[in-house]
């Protein structure tokens, strides 16, 4: 219970952290709004509670996961936690700052191989862990397919 709020805090700390890098909602931004974006995108509102989701799925799933391992597996799974934390707070910064969709599409799919290293190297054959990281890697796919229409039709 206690790993499980710690990635709650983790997780939604680094949500916390994107929108600061992002300077402001993506309603603000002049640059995003100018963009032809993708048919399918998801209404603003849909970002936030989606978020909300996947981080409270990805915080049970890192709970568990974190208290079966030690040694080396549980430095293996810091460390691509980290790396994911890194990616998603900084995706912000780099897509609605910088402006550098090409290199915001390669962290979403650097955020999905992570997952997915995550997924195969700790979720063994359980369902329910597969299960739980499911929303956050769909998520993932959705945005990167938002992101690249965004590379590619602007």
């Amino acid at each position: 219970m206690i790993r499980t709020l710690t990635f709650l805090i983790l997780n939604f700390g680094a949500l916390y952290i994107g929108a600061l890098l992002m300077g402001g909602s993506p309603a603000e931004n002049e640059w995003y709004q100018s963009l032809d974006k993708a048919p399918w995108t998801p209404p603003g509102w849909m970002f936030g509670v989606a978020w909300t989701v996947i981080m409270i799925c990805f915080s049970v799933y890192m709970g568990l996961v974190s208290v079966r391992y030690s040694g080396h597996k549980l430095q293996l799974l810091i460390l691509l936690y980290s790396l994911q934390w890194v990616l998603n707070a900084g995706w912000n910064l780099i897509f609605f700052n910088f402006h550098w969709p090409i290199l915001g599409t390669l962290i979403l799919l650097g955020l999905i191989l992570i997952l997915l290293l995550i997924h195969f190297n700790f979720a063994n054959s359980e369902s329910l862990l597969k299960l739980i990281l499911l929303p956050y890697l769909l998520w993932l796919i959705v945005a990167t397919s938002l992101n690249g229409y965004i590379l590619f039709m602007n």
